[in-house]
């Protein structure tokens, strides 16, 4: 597998974790699920994220987990997987496990306990020292971790982390920093990485006008991120535009805190894409009166895809 660079782009989406009725990982549905993503146009998986429900795996379903979706890919998609732990030493042997089972980089978010700008970036130092010539994807992700990473730190740890090759950008807002980063790098300030976006693609026509190279999310219709993505790769904004357009309602409902990641689960098993879409326990189940809610809104998108021609 060619590891991940700096020259990274298109939607690498964050796939969930399926489970069967009794909360055990549902491998078959793995199999089902990563067959839909690449038939929906990704260029690459991140797995173990967030909305992975990495935290509620075991390390050894980590692993199991993993090795099934490299193995069902058989080396025709990159596969990125989230490596974030307390600790580096963790982090080290869950990374050296997954490259060994052919995964192209890691993701690896900032502890909540950093506070400085020195913090952050001695933490990252460490994250590029210990998992040596492995390359790492930074998330940004402000509204879960708690920390804050300015541009200028980004910057250094660029400079001086030569494995970050990649920025998951969800900073809310945070248009202003994908602004800043590119005007650093077109003028030789610093090394250009890729800038993949989160969020749920909630900003995404917007991100790609300020620079960024796709996406780094998940959403039930990755059509949506493809579709986006593609067409402003190509220079038809205004299509790019349509296309998000038709999706937004759905992709605004799917980013409630709490219930987000059941109604994106609950679309995906609707689509035949998983087989159930049960969380891992904690977790909340969707009342009759969300999935009123999501199915007027499937409803509708329906229709406006339709009426676009997409």
């Amino acid at each position: 597998m060619t590891l991940l660079n700096e020259d990274a782009k298109g939607v690498y989406v964050i796939a969930v974790t399926p489970f069967a009725e009794d909360g055990a990982l549902d491998l078959t549905s793995v199999d089902r699920m990563v067959d839909f993503y690449e038939e929906a146009g990704a260029t690459g998986l991140t797995i173990l994220g967030q909305l992975g429900e990495a935290p509620k795996l075991t390390a050894e379903e980590s692993c199991v987990l993993t090795e099934r979706v490299i193995k069902r890919l058989d080396g025709r998609l990159p596969v990125v997987v989230g490596v974030s732990a307390p600790g580096l030493a963790p982090m080290r042997e869950l990374a050296e496990t997954v490259m060994g089972m052919g995964a192209a980089g890691v993701m690896v978010a900032p502890p909540w306990t950093l506070k400085t700008d020195d913090q952050i970036f001695s933490y990252y130092a460490g994250v590029g020292e210990a998992l040596g010539e492995t390359p790492f994807v930074l998330q940004d992700y402000p509204l879960t971790t708690n920390v804050a990473i300015a541009p200028k730190v980004i910057e250094r740890i660029v400079r001086e982390v030569p494995t970050c090759v990649m920025l998951k950008h969800e900073d809310w807002p945070g248009l202003a920093k994908i602004s800043v980063l590119r005007a650093a790098s077109d003028k030789g300030e610093v090394r250009r990485i890729s800038i993949l976006c989160g969020n749920g693609g909630l900003f995404l026509p917007e991100e790609m006008g300020r620079g960024a190279d796709g996406a780094m999310t998940g959403f039930c219709y990755p059509e949506m991120m493809v579709g986006v993505v593609g067409a402003y790769q190509a220079g038809n904004v205004e299509r790019a535009h349509d296309i998000f357009n038709a999706y937004l309602p759905l992709a605004r409902y799917e980013q409630q805190q709490g219930i987000g990641l059941a109604c994106r689960k609950y679309v995906l098993a609707k689509r035949g894409v998983i087989a159930t879409g049960n969380l891992r326990k904690p977790g909340v189940a969707l009342t009759p009166a969300d999935i009123a809610d999501i199915e007027r809104l499937l409803a509708r998108q329906a229709r406006r895809l339709e009426e676009i021609g997409a």
